[in-house]
């Protein structure tokens, strides 16, 4: 079957702006949402069954709950050396970072490590019962000594951005105590590569009391500060400490802002705390339903979800390599040649737009992109180095204080060139996801019309009358190719969406001729007999976790298998890369996963998932290489979501790729491309229903998976004409806020949204016992 034309893809209704908001679901779903405290109600159920718990001590980053608001975060732990001493509480922020780009995004503009509190007990701790109850945001449980018990209530107050941990303890132990540890304010990669000639760490932070509050003030050599400010609350039997960071650069305000939120928050007792910040925690999950009949991965699924939630929001930093959690690690920074990229991906399914920092930053911060490329061509050019602050600013001096964007046919410094194109292919589903016309208006095209023009200045004419590109990077492969596919799937990406946006935005541009003949002169992506390479003169010839010679494949959907030397290509080019081992890690698996699920193969997409879960995921979920790093597990919740629901091409595809063990499941208020709500319902191996709510009144083609004759209605039960697209696919005329149901002839399904009964149990997340 055709596919609909790009026109088609891209059309756009009304804009939704403003708040994302589920709606036009089932009256049975509907019910079950307005019943919170209900034994029977969806979310609770499957939020309630993914709790993780705690039955060992956790010892590292990789192992510990935590918590989270994209701003302020806590991972917490026993204290290194001190397991029956003291439990650590991290505290860090995505705001905190040094203000010196003489040294480069890595040392110079790096976030830098804040401190952490120890819960220090009077005896020796023998155990303890922990749960992250993934549905209030919130730590509880016990930490047992040869003393007592203390019981404790921890939670990152979703708006205040206040860490508040309650401890109730027992006569034996009332006299814990609370010890705050200030961190050395200098760049995490230190305990990974020399420092560059002339830098420093910042001076130490200077301990003070203000009226009852207690602060940790960290002078920046650069000017500026931030500030660690702290009570602590008796209130009964129980004692609450209350934490806050503020930042500020180049003023030193920051400590008259900690002072006043702690007071403020310390003035309450935490259950008129926890009362606001849980309401928001439910209001968000409801956003959309997704239940899967394996219990591991279910579980894991909307731990993602929390995840997400604590570590991005759209007006925080976007998220560095480790989230608000800042560790010891080499990358301390944001990274945009993967890592930005997958981190972001599940917000669109999931129909959490609100948690959207990629489109805000490359919006906000677009002056400083123009600075990333060389002096002549800031003029109608940008890009995005390797790695930047959060205000897009790289400041590298050389490979020893970060990357930057280069020159193609030059190097020093290394040409990686693409990934603020790629970047903005994350903005391109967000417009795409919500029909945003302001997204495609006022970001996707002025910025993707830069970054393209940057290729633009290289791509010259060969002797067979192809264009082609000089030597570029394909990361992280190593050396530099002409012709370099990384670039060239981004470069043909790029310039076909330019042309359909300009058509749909009115605009006739003056470069719209030479994106037509990028289309059509530029150089076929360059293969052997193994699938594709890395560039013209660089073959895959040896073991590489990055897909940066398949975008073309996934996540940009330009390849998808359309014809028989199309599809074997890919599944060449797919089974080449993963056959190599030895350097393959975890997003390995997650885009092998994507790629399977592209071709329909969910039996590949679930075994690729498997790999990922029991090789690489850690106790709590988080991933590590040589240093800590988040965007692996979040991209394996977009690996679920393109099994259950892919959009691309202007069809709205309902389970592409779900293996035989997935008889049963049930999703709601999925966000699809067109700015559709998908509701449907499978069970013992049949799609039961499918529901689509348009929010735009975009042209509707589903793939609904319906075997034989169907009913076709709108949401009033009335009959609705539709056009047989081919066999299982169907086009609908659907105005904004209308909705069409398709169900087998004459089946009247019950149309619940409820949890579906795993196959088997498995163990939670965490550390139990």
């Amino acid at each position: 079957m055709p596919s609909p034309s790009r026109r088609t893809v891209l059309a756009t209704g009304s804009a939704v702006g403003g708040a994302l908001l589920a709606g036009g679901m089932p009256a049975q779903a509907r019910a079950a949402d307005h019943a919170d405290t209900s034994d029977s109600d969806p979310w609770r159920t499957v939020l309630d069954d993914a709790d993780l718990v705690w039955q060992r001590m956790p010892k590292t980053w990789y192992e510990g709950p935590y918590l989270g608001n994209g701003f302020l975060g806590s991972g917490i732990y026993a204290e290194p050396g001190a397991e029956t001493e003291a439990v650590r509480f991290n505290v860090q922020h995505s705001e905190v970072q040094d203000h010196r780009p003489e040294f480069g995004s890595l040392f110079g503009l790096a976030r830098l490590p804040i401190g952490w509190f120890t819960l220090e007990p009077v005896g020796a701790i023998t155990g303890l019962d922990w749960r992250l109850g993934l549905r209030d945001a919130e730590l509880t449980g016990t930490l047992t000594t040869d003393k007592g018990t203390l019981t404790l209530r921890a939670l990152v107050h979703n708006s205040r951005s206040v860490l508040a941990v309650e401890v109730t303890p027992s006569e034996g132990e009332r006299d814990f105590r609370w010890v705050f540890h200030p961190a050395d304010a200098i760049s995490p990669r230190a305990d990974f590569k020399p420092l560059p000639d002339g830098y420093q760490g910042n001076p130490p932070a200077e301990v003070a009391e203000h009226d009852g509050v207690s602060t940790a003030v960290q002078p920046l050599l650069s000017g500026g500060q931030h500030v660690t400010a702290w009570r602590e609350r008796t209130r009964g039997g129980t004692r609450c400490l209350y934490v806050h960071v503020a930042h500020s650069y180049p003023k030193s305000t920051a400590l008259g802002r900690a002072l006043t939120t702690v007071r403020g928050a310390s003035a309450l007792p935490y259950d008129r705390l926890a009362g606001t910040h849980r309401a928001w925690w439910h209001a968000y999950y409801r956003k959309s339903f997704l239940s899967l009949p394996d219990a591991r991965i279910q579980r894991f699924y909307w731990i993602q979800l929390y995840k997400t939630a604590s570590a991005a929001r759209r007006d925080a930093p976007v998220m560095a390599t480790s989230g608000p959690w800042l560790e010891s690690t080499p990358w301390p920074n944001t990274w945009w040649n993967l890592n930005v990229q997958l981190e972001y991906w599940l917000i669109h399914g999931s129909n959490h737009l609100e948690l959207d920092a990629v489109t805000r930053a490359l919006s906000e911060f677009r002056g400083n992109l123009s600075k990333e490329v060389s002096d002549r061509y800031r003029a109608d050019s940008l890009g995005i180095p390797r790695t930047t602050d959060p205000q897009l600013v790289n400041g590298a001096a050389g490979t020893l204080t970060g990357y930057g964007v280069g020159i193609p046919g030059q190097d020093p410094p290394t040409p990686e060139v693409g990934n603020l194109t790629w970047a903005l292919h994350n903005v391109w589903l967000s417009y795409r996801h919500t029909m945003d016309e302001s997204i495609l208006r006022d970001v996707l095209f002025p910025l993707l019309r830069k970054a393209i023009n940057y290729y633009l200045h290289f791509l010259e004419p060969g002797t067979d009358g192809k264009l082609h590109l000089p030597a570029t990077f394909s990361p992280e492969y190593g050396g530099n190719s002409h012709d370099c596919n990384y670039d060239l799937m981004l470069l043909t990406w790029g310039c076909r969406t330019l042309l359909e946006s300009a058509d749909l935005l009115g605009i006739k541009d003056a470069l719209a001729p030479r994106w037509r003949e990028v289309l059509a002169q530029r150089v076929p992506y360059p293969t052997d007999a193994n699938g594709f390479m890395i560039g013209a003169d660089i073959p895959f010839a040896k073991s590489h976790r990055h897909y940066s010679h398949l975008l073309a494949v996934y996540p940009l959907y330009e390849l998808t298998g359309r014809t028989p030397d199309e599809l074997a290509l890919i599944e060449k080019s797919l089974a080449h890369w993963v056959g190599f081992e030895g350097a393959l890690q975890g997003y390995t698996f997650t885009g092998a996963a994507s790629m399977s699920a592209l071709l329909g193969k969910g039996e590949d997409a679930l075994r690729y998932l498997g790999q990922l879960m029991t090789r690489f995921i850690q106790p709590n979920t988080m991933y590590k290489e040589s240093g800590p790093v988040i965007e692996t597990p979040l991209s394996a919740a977009q690996s679920l979501h393109d099994m259950v629901c892919q959009s691309w091409g202007g069809i709205v595809r309902v389970f592409p790729a779900l293996p035989a063990a997935w008889a049963d499941l049930a999703v709601h208020d999925f966000r699809t491309q067109g700015a559709f709500l998908l509701s449907a319902v499978r069970r013992g191996g049949v799609t039961r229903w499918v529901r689509l709510v348009s929010e735009a009144g975009a042209p509707c083609v589903v793939r609904h998976g319906i075997a034989g004759a169907i009913d076709v209605r709108d949401g009033r039960g009335r009959p609705l004409r539709y056009r047989a697209v081919s066999d299982g696919t169907i086009q609908v005329a659907l105005r904004k806020d209308e909705s069409v149901l398709i169900t087998a002839r004459g089946e009247r399904p019950d149309l619940t949204i409820a949890p579906v009964r795993p196959n088997a149990d498995a163990p939670r997340w965490g550390l139990p016992a």
